[in-house]
């Protein structure tokens, strides 16, 4: 079962495997559980979605990349606006895949120290807690100093950390 039957017709052929190849669009990966495929063609970029349906893949039928393009020249002031735009929403995605979004509970005396070891984009945003001198910090830290990051902030005063990940990111 899959979505390209062209360029898996070909990948089969070119292998010289002889099978039926049943046209789907939408939720390829289903299929073998729904009894209408023994194995699926699809378009996996980490595999999990395969993995979540007990498939596991066993052979690439090529390798493709998404590339911006433009004709030479330049582009109108408005197309310039247009791919400007897209690569912005491109770049947040981008960024927010390499992100994470903490927030925190800290004495209010202990925002400095937390500052120095999570800046955040600009700075960390600071909340008063109600009742307390405690306050709700929030914040963005790179995952790849993700672990170093929570051990610091905790060294630091915080606690109640929650970690969520980021969708997008446009600054």
């Amino acid at each position: 079962a899959t979505s390209y039957p062209r360029t898996l017709a070909q990948f089969l052929r070119t292998a010289g495997i002889e099978a039926t190849i049943i046209e789907i669009s939408g939720s390829v990966e289903i299929a073998p559980a729904l009894g209408v495929a023994d194995a699926v063609c699809d378009m996996v970029s980490t595999g999990q979605t395969l993995r979540s349906h007990g498939l596991r893949e066993v052979a690439t039928v090529l390798e493709s990349q998404a590339v911006l393009v433009q004709k030479s020249g330049g582009l109108t002031e408005a197309r310039l606006r247009t791919s400007e735009r897209l690569l912005r929403r491109i770049d947040g995605v981008l960024k927010a895949a390499h992100s994470k979004y903490i927030m925190m509970n800290a004495p209010a005396d202990a925002v400095e120290a937390i500052a120095r070891v999570i800046p955040g984009m600009e700075a960390p945003t600071v909340i008063a807690l109600s009742n307390t001198d405690r306050v709700a910090v929030h914040a963005v830290a790179t995952e790849e100093v993700f672990w170093d990051t929570m051990e610091n902030l905790k060294a630091a005063g915080a606690s109640s950390i929650l970690v969520v990940p980021i969708e997008k990111i446009i600054n």
